[in-house]
């Protein structure tokens, strides 16, 4: 698959904007990232390979989203991207999935897009943190328009670690689609320092576990926002316990 067409418009992208620095990537920084993207992915994928996912807790809750929607809202801590992501790719590729990740609108951000791109995923060009209602809005255009599943890490890269920030919950409001929480426990494993991003180790056994989807009603005030994070943070925490039972279980 090729990575960009004439004129910067992407494929597999949702959501299109110049950086928003206003720089353009140049055709030096392109060259490097077209190299370095294989590169990484092939890094990635044989760590993906060398860890084996013995136990998939809750697959039905998966299954029952997909019979009745045709897009959904998957949540996963920011920590546990790498197992969930990879989960939910490996089941794109024989169910009616389609997932997408919001990435950086920097020129940086571009190496990740076309790492997300080859590995069959759908790009959305936007920062949590800095193009917020942009990101909500492309979120919410993949979502309908697109029937697109984008990835939603309620914590994000900055924190607070492990609190459930409403955007989640608005865009299921919006759009009537559910949340679904995920979760993963890894036999072996290091952990970030800054981020406490999880890194199993190379040939760690993996167990994943789904936790019931969370439909979110048209009408909601600040209270009943405020006890659906609660609600959706244990919902997170306790996925998070039955991916470590199954993965003691497996043993």
């Amino acid at each position: 698959m090729s990575d960009d067409k004439p004129g910067g418009a992407f494929r597999n992208t949702i959501y299109r904007q110049v950086t928003a620095s206003g720089r353009r990537m140049g055709p030096m920084r392109r060259g490097l990232y077209r190299l370095a993207a294989p590169t990484l992915l092939a890094l990635v994928r044989l760590w993906w390979r060398s860890c084996r996912i013995v136990a998939v807790v809750g697959e039905e809750h998966l299954e029952a989203v997909l019979a009745r929607w045709p897009s959904f809202l998957p949540c996963y801590w920011h920590q546990h991207q790498l197992f969930c992501a990879r989960y939910l790719l490996l089941q794109q590729r024989r169910r009616p999935l389609r997932l997408g990740f919001l990435i950086s609108p920097s020129v940086d951000g571009e190496l990740g897009a076309m790492i997300v791109r080859r590995v069959g995923g759908y790009v959305i060009r936007g920062s949590s943190s800095h193009t917020g209602a942009l990101a909500l809005k492309a979120y919410f255009e993949a979502l309908m328009r697109e029937k697109v599943s984008p990835i939603i890490t309620p914590d994000g890269p900055r924190g607070p670690r492990f609190k459930f920030k409403p955007g989640a919950i608005l865009l299921a409001q919006m759009s009537g689609r559910p949340m679904l929480p995920l979760s993963y426990a890894a036999s072996r494993a290091a952990l970030v320092h800054w981020d406490r991003f999880v890194l199993p180790l190379p040939f760690s056994r993996i167990a994943v576990a789904i936790g019931p989807p969370r439909e979110v009603p048209r009408t909601l005030d600040s209270a009943a926002l405020e006890a659906l994070q609660l609600e959706m943070q244990q919902s997170l925490q306790a996925a998070f316990g039955a991916a470590r039972a199954a993965l003691a279980a497996s043993r």
